[in-house]
């Protein structure tokens, strides 16, 4: 069975301040090498559960964060900074799980780190009339290609907010928010054990799950200022609905993804705008 992995890296324990996310400085060098670990531990759990095949798409900040001669189970990696499919780059129909590795909650929740996407453009996300984050959004990609999430990690808020739009998906909760910038988080290594232990656990079960029940899948935004609902509007399948309000909905749950990164990628510019 192949299986898709999807990794952030603002859920992984221990991290909670924007230094350890980003740069190449000592903080940030201590943040990635906690993040490998747990994607190592997603990844063996994986195999265990039953894995032949992992592939990893970095999905964090310019998505270069791993060294891939120290990805475990000689998985394929990923990286770079522009993707088609941004997050979600690599899923397609032929593999049997995707798993999400620390991820964090969403813009505007009581969780650390918590943004959804662009944090400079997005106020709020919904699904499905249901307030999202990353994982809600990233999930229209495996539900169109018909692959089931089964597992994500990070923060409770993070693992909450999947749980509510993706029925049955296991979670390992590694740390729980004080603040936007603090967190109670397990030891490392007792994390690390936890991912394994869920991921051989989610994989192994994997053949009996669904895919995400994300029916219709229309993705609403209220976005920082009208400015940017602007540009966003100018792009096929996004509707201006109000002066910050966004209604995304193409032909298909992909379409809708696309949309949605493309407004994400044309909206930076405008955002930056005090």
């Amino acid at each position: 069975m192949k299986v898709f992995v999807s990794t952030d890296m603002e859920g992984t324990a221990g991290v909670v301040d924007w230094e350890q996310c980003a740069g190449d400085g000592p903080q940030a060098a201590a943040g990635r090498r906690l993040l490998l670990a747990e994607v190592n531990a997603a990844i063996e759990g994986a195999i265990e559960g039953g894995a032949t095949q992992i592939v990893v798409n970095d999905s964090h900040s310019k998505m270069r964060n791993l060294p891939p001669d120290e990805l475990a189970g000689q998985a394929s990696y990923i990286s770079g900074s522009h993707k088609p499919l941004y997050m979600m780059q690599g899923l397609d129909g032929s593999f049997g799980a995707c798993l999400f590795v620390s991820y964090h909650g969403s813009v505007g929740a009581p969780a650390g780190l918590s943004h959804t996407y662009n944090p400079r453009a997005v106020v709020e996300a919904r699904l499905d009339g249901r307030v999202t984050g990353e994982a809600g959004i990233n999930a229209l990609v495996a539900a169109h290609y018909g692959v089931p999430v089964v597992l994500v990690t990070g923060d409770d808020c993070a693992c909450a907010e999947a749980a509510e739009l993706i029925p049955g998906i296991h979670a390992a909760v590694v740390k729980r928010h004080v603040s936007r910038v603090a967190a109670d988080s397990l030891h490392p290594v007792l994390a690390r054990q936890l991912i394994r232990d869920r991921t051989r656990a989610a994989v192994a079960a994997a053949a009996a799950a669904s895919p995400p029940p994300l029916d219709p899948g229309v993705l609403e935004l209220t976005v920082r200022h009208a400015d940017i609902a602007e540009a966003a509007s100018w792009i096929r399948g996004v509707d201006r609905t109000g002066p910050r309000e966004l209604r995304i909905h193409g032909a298909s749950r992909l379409d809708t993804y696309q949309s949605f990164c493309a407004a994400i990628l044309l909206t930076r510019s405008v955002a930056e705008i005090v």
